[in-house]
């Protein structure tokens, strides 16, 4: 492959829209699970949307208080998490046009969960979504690379072992990333841009962006592609 693109990411629970729109741009996804696990992020929660406003569903984990954890060494702590959460998402969205298309999918993966660990059930989540959005993109584990030290050097390290021409990544890892490093390599760096998407119907307003995935899917179904970027 003349120019392969690949995006290096941690695991989220039920992302975003512009998450998706990053695994759909490249040829090939790193779960990037082996950072360490940060509380009050994206990696056990998200946001879904309400008739009372915007809520948070939060998985329950196991944090080994100032000891380093990665996010695949991340376990769960509430067994009941997964019926809890799908109880929560079906009574929001039930009268949504496209709920009762995927509910089967979804329904199945929470009430059927059997993963102890963050990241599987993530995984889960992601290969779910990317199968309904017609997203083909390899994903991979962090694991099987050889990490090296730096933070630049990692990503660049996986992007050399998978042969990659081409770096994506969201607009955050500019505070860190050292793009010298990259062009002494021979990768060229692009960094997504996640603003100006279009807006969709919503079962309640304000208008918010910054929602789950499952929020365009339900509302917008087949058409979801259709309020994204990359495709």
């Amino acid at each position: 492959m003349r120019n392969k693109k690949i995006a290096i990411l941690q695991s989220n629970y039920i992302p975003w829209k512009g998450y998706f729109d990053l695994i759909n741009m490249v040829d090939e996804f790193i779960l990037y699970d082996d950072m360490q696990y940060t509380k009050r992020d994206w990696r056990n929660r998200n946001k879904i949307k309400t008739p009372q406003g915007l809520k948070w569903l939060s998985i329950p984990v196991e944090v080994k208080g100032k000891f380093h954890q990665k996010i695949s060494e991340t376990k769960i702590s509430d067994p009941d998490w997964a019926e809890k959460h799908w109880s929560i998402i079906k009574q929001n969205y039930s009268k949504s046009t496209f709920f009762k298309e995927y509910q089967e999918i979804f329904e199945n993966i929470y009430l059927n969960n059997n993963e102890e660990y963050l990241s599987r059930i993530n995984y889960n989540l992601i290969l779910a979504v990317c199968k309904i959005l017609g997203i083909t993109t390899k994903i991979r584990w962090s694991n099987e690379f050889n990490l090296i030290d730096g933070k630049t050097e990692k990503l660049l390290g996986i992007c050399k072992d998978c042969e990659g021409k081409t770096y994506i990544s969201g607009p955050a890892a500019k505070g860190y990333f050292d793009e010298e490093l990259a062009k002494t390599d021979d990768i060229k760096v692009e960094w997504i841009d996640y603003s100006n998407y279009t807006e969709y119907r919503q079962l309640h307003l304000p208008f918010e962006h910054g929602v789950s995935i499952l929020d365009l899917i339900f509302n917008e179904g087949e058409n979801a592609k259709n309020f994204m970027k990359s495709f």
